[in-house]
């Protein structure tokens, strides 16, 4: 009888640490989940993520554009947007709307924000593509997106976007009918600047 009773008590034991286990095994995951879902979104272009290339990336896929056998090059049009979230004060545009860009062709674009404010304000933008079949070759080589941006009071500054597509768009079947791609910012603010400032 006690021999049953210490059986028990082990394997309710033996129940609880794996309960145990588990649950601080999803909380693991759940914290490491965002890092992983970016890294695979930025690998993939999952989502419409865009990628972020070097000038010797931008100059491989040039080269490789130039090989014969590769495709025709193609001209798309690439159409920029640009949204505040709520409590922004800024005013945000692109100088250009719409411009036609040729696969492998480097482009830029320019942004300009301007703080409406009384303060200084630190806002980031996130950004996205769509298609989302098209994210995987849209690639900025230099961007306002991949750092936080202050601006004083009433400061207006013009951003640059330098990007192209990497022509390997045009062996991909899922690209086949895409002509439009549009690049989609929206600008957040940022509670505390990474600088502590």
């Amino acid at each position: 009888m006690a021999s049953q009773a210490s059986n028990q008590q082990a394997g309710t034991r033996r129940t609880a640490l794996i309960a145990v286990a588990l649950a601080l095994g999803m909380l693991g995951l759940g914290f490491a989940s965002v890092p992983l879902y970016r890294l695979f979104c930025q690998v993939t272009g999952f989502g419409g993520t865009t990628q972020r290339a070097s000038e010797a990336q931008y100059e491989k896929a040039s080269a490789a554009q130039q090989e014969p056998g590769r495709p025709l090059a193609r001209t798309f049009s690439v159409r920029f947007d640009s949204n505040m979230a709520s409590g922004m004060p800024w005013q945000f545009y692109p100088e250009k709307k719409r411009m036609s860009v040729d696969a492998g062709g480097r482009s830029m674009a320019i942004f300009v924000a301007k703080n409406l404010s009384d303060k200084p304000v630190t806002g980031r933008a996130v950004f996205n593509v769509t298609p989302a079949q098209a994210g995987a070759y849209f690639n900025k080589i230099q961007c306002f997106c991949f750092t936080e941006q202050t601006l004083k009071p009433g400061q207006q500054v013009r951003m640059p976007v330098l990007y192209y597509i990497d022509p390997a768009i045009l062996n991909d079947p899922d690209n086949k009918d895409t002509q439009e791609i549009t690049l989609s910012y929206t600008f957040y603010p940022v509670e505390k600047p990474a600088d502590g400032s």
